[in-house]
């Protein structure tokens, strides 16, 4: 199976540029939702572009970029968010019991997430095409509702209205779609309703 990038400095440097071009503003937001802060997501942005660039060579090309950046990004996120609440707990004995159990926070397992998002995809691919550029430039590229409602020359109301038909017929398919498992069903309508 061959790798994502060839070896060829130049024609890596090429492919990355147009991968952080990608996805650069989707990374970032999902970024932000978790660390609320601009200023961190963004040192954690390019920590994660950082390390997308130094495992370059180990990325397969029948794998997603996306689903790697999406599962470092949040990992890293919630790396950072830790190591927040350690800082600002002050160390007393009946803490313990508390970190212990802060400590034993799951990782997101890289093949469920990009099941995940391939379930997303497959449900947005079942709207109609107004409501999938709508969901896309608002979920996936970051967009305002009123920079969505100017490119696609609709009324801000119109835009809400498309995105909340949206998520809820997304919500809907991916509870019906009946290969999923329990926590994959409950993860991606969790990340639905935060996003």
């Amino acid at each position: 199976m061959e790798t994502l990038f060839a070896g060829n400095l130049s024609v890596d440097k090429l492919k990355f540029e147009q991968l952080y071009k990608s996805y650069c503003q989707a990374v970032y937001a999902n970024i932000f939702k978790l660390v609320k802060d601009e200023i961190v997501a963004e040192d954690i942005l390019q920590e994660v572009f950082y390390s997308f660039w130094k495992h370059r060579f180990e990325m397969k090309s029948d794998k997603s970029p996306a689903g790697w950046l999406f599962v470092v990004s949040h990992n890293k996120s919630l790396d950072f968010l830790k190591k927040k609440i350690k800082e600002s707990i002050t160390y007393v004995e009946d803490y313990q019991p508390f970190l212990s159990v802060e400590d034993h926070t799951p990782q997101v397992d890289e093949d469920i997430f990009e099941a995940q998002l391939s379930t997303l995809e497959e449900a947005v691919s079942k709207l109609s095409p107004q409501k999938q550029k709508v969901f896309r430039l608002c979920k996936y590229e970051g967009k305002s509702l009123d920079e969505t409602a100017e490119l696609m020359g609709l009324s801000k109301e119109s835009v809400k209205d498309y995105l909340k038909q949206s998520k809820h017929f997304i919500k809907g398919y991916i509870l019906k779609k009946e290969t999923l498992e329990g926590t994959l069903g409950i993860y991606i309508v969790f990340m639905l309703s935060n996003i």
